[in-house]
């Protein structure tokens, strides 16, 4: 906890900025399936000449709550905006995957039933129920922290993707050592409980920290 403290200080200036992305790339994975509309989301990147957009957590957050309970074609859209945030122009594979998961005929109804057990705060659950083709734990929980809007009372849903795992690693923290259970469902609730936990105790939000983790990517011995 002393090492995570002093992380959290010593980065404290560090902020998240929005996500660049290239609209030409995803165009022709996602109109076959009317949904190249999601690619206006967000900014023009200005000073790029390919087209670029810049994409954030704020724009994904107002997607959301523009999605009603019995919308699938709204909650499919706010699918592809994580998928797009997600991968920016770093994951060539994110197009591909994120085809893959449109034609899968069951996603539909796991992206319905995966918000429902999220906001009902049943997060194990959730992950046990997220099986979609092309798309895994890194991104899957991108998707529970973007539809969960509980209030911040509650141990909301984090993103536990590659970059978090190398620096909880580094810090010496281990989810299955710490669920006491290989279950990666169990892990992932524990990993989640576990950093609402530390970031209450550091006087940050549980976002905050999910970030640094992220941002550090494993280095938390660097200066």
């Amino acid at each position: 906890m002393e090492q995570l403290r002093e992380l959290v200080v010593r980065h404290g200036d560090c902020a998240q900025e929005p996500v660049r992305f290239r609209p030409g790339t995803w165009r022709s994975r996602l109109e076959p399936h009317g949904a190249e509309h999601v690619l206006d989301i967000g900014v023009r990147a200005e000073g790029r000449p390919s087209g670029d957009r810049l994409v954030g957590r704020g724009d994904l957050a107002l997607l959301r709550d523009r999605v009603g309970d019995d919308d699938p074609d709204g909650l499919r859209d706010l699918f592809v905006a994580v998928m797009i945030w997600g991968s920016g122009t770093t994951n060539g594979r994110g197009p591909r995957y994120t085809e893959a998961a449109l034609c899968d005929p069951r996603l539909p109804t796991v992206l319905r039933t995966t918000r429902e057990t999220v906001r009902r705060g049943d997060l194990s659950r959730a992950y046990r129920q997220f099986v979609i083709r092309g798309v895994g734990r890194s991104f899957f929980t991108k998707w529970f922290a973007a539809v969960d809007d509980r209030d911040a009372t509650c141990d909301r849903a984090l993103i536990l993707d590659d970059r978090v795992f190398r620096s909880l690693n580094a810090l010496g923290w281990s989810s299955w050592q710490a669920a006491g259970t290989h279950h990666w469902p169990t892990r992932y609730a524990t990993y989640v409980s576990s950093v609402h936990g530390w970031a209450a105790s550091l006087g940050v939000t549980a976002g905050r920290l999910e970030w640094l983790l992220f941002h550090l990517n494993g280095r938390v011995d660097e200066q």
